[in-house]
């Protein structure tokens, strides 16, 4: 194996929980975690990281493989700081929620040396807890991960190859796609249903405040709908940031369909609607739910 030591930088619920898939899966050599010095001494009583390290130049020193867990605008500034710092040979990859304004600015820090110095990447896997203490080494477990390669990048040889190899030996499904692609694609699947949790508990806060007991009377579909409205806004304001358009094309589609069935609630256009969401594929829950947070 090449890779002997791991960087892990933003030791929370996902770098946290990389750390502990990693020791899990037998991952025997050093895992060193970079972040705040209050949050680098819960991962490491939490076992996810051994070395901890404040300072990303220091903490990257001696790594075959760098993964940057951070929010997504902070993703980019360290693109930008350790493009020139990085060990030769040393692979950088991140777990950002976006994908397109990250490799960009990868391509641009490292020019024709991208395609063999950085791999984007994303799990759909979270908690809409944050924070290092709900790191959990089975959270990869069944989720997809994305990668969004460069053109002609090859990443089944040498440290990328292995570093696939730990992604599935933590049980996560590999998927390659083009960054454009992938966040018009979790404008939809993963974005939309954030702004519609976050709206909706916000209305009922709004119409019968927050002590209300509204998610027992509403029962299950009240409780999954709202679950991920506890999502921390100091991630998802990244999100929305970095994929405004796309997430602003998909909320207005939502709105027209909805503004259709308000204007039909008596027609037999309501029953057309029904029946067309019926024919959704029902994806089986998995073992451990939890939605997309990164990051």
């Amino acid at each position: 194996m090449s890779i002997r030591q791991v960087t892990i930088v933003g030791t929370g619920l996902i770098g946290g929980s990389f750390g502990l898939a990693l020791r899990k899966q037998g991952f025997t050599g050093r895992i060193v975690g970079c972040d705040r010095p209050a949050v680098l001494e819960r991962a490491c009583a939490r076992g996810a990281i051994e070395v901890a390290a404040p300072q990303p130049s220091e903490a990257i020193r001696g790594s075959q493989l760098v993964l940057l867990a951070a929010p997504v605008l902070a993703i980019i500034d360290l693109v930008n700081r350790l493009g020139s710092t990085i060990p030769s040979g040393a692979l950088l990859t991140d777990v950002g929620s976006t994908k397109a304004e990250i490799m960009a600015r990868a391509g641009i820090v490292f020019v024709k040396e991208a395609a063999a110095r950085f791999l984007g990447g994303h799990p759909m896997a979270g908690k809409e807890q944050s924070g290092v203490d709900f790191a959990d080494p089975d959270l990869f477990q069944g989720a997809a991960w994305f990668l969004t390669p460069f053109p002609g990048q090859r990443i089944d040889d040498g440290v990328s190859a292995e570093y696939l190899y730990w992604l599935e030996q933590m049980g996560a499904h590999i998927a390659r796609i083009h960054p454009d692609e992938h966040d018009q694609l979790c404008a939809w699947i993963s974005h939309l249903p954030q702004m519609i949790s976050t709206a909706l508990a916000a209305a009922l806060v709004e119409e019968y405040g927050p002590n209300a007991p509204l998610l027992e009377a509403g029962g299950r579909a009240l409780r999954e709908m709202t679950r991920t409205a506890a999502s921390p806004y100091s991630v998802w304001r990244d999100i929305a940031i970095t994929n405004k358009k796309q997430i602003q094309q998909v909320l207005l589609k939502l709105e027209q369909r909805l503004a259709h069935i308000r204007q039909n609630l008596d027609t037999r256009d309501l029953a057309t609607e029904f029946e067309q969401a019926r024919q959704l594929k029902r994806i089986p829950p998995r073992s451990r739910g939890d939605t997309e947070k990164n990051s």
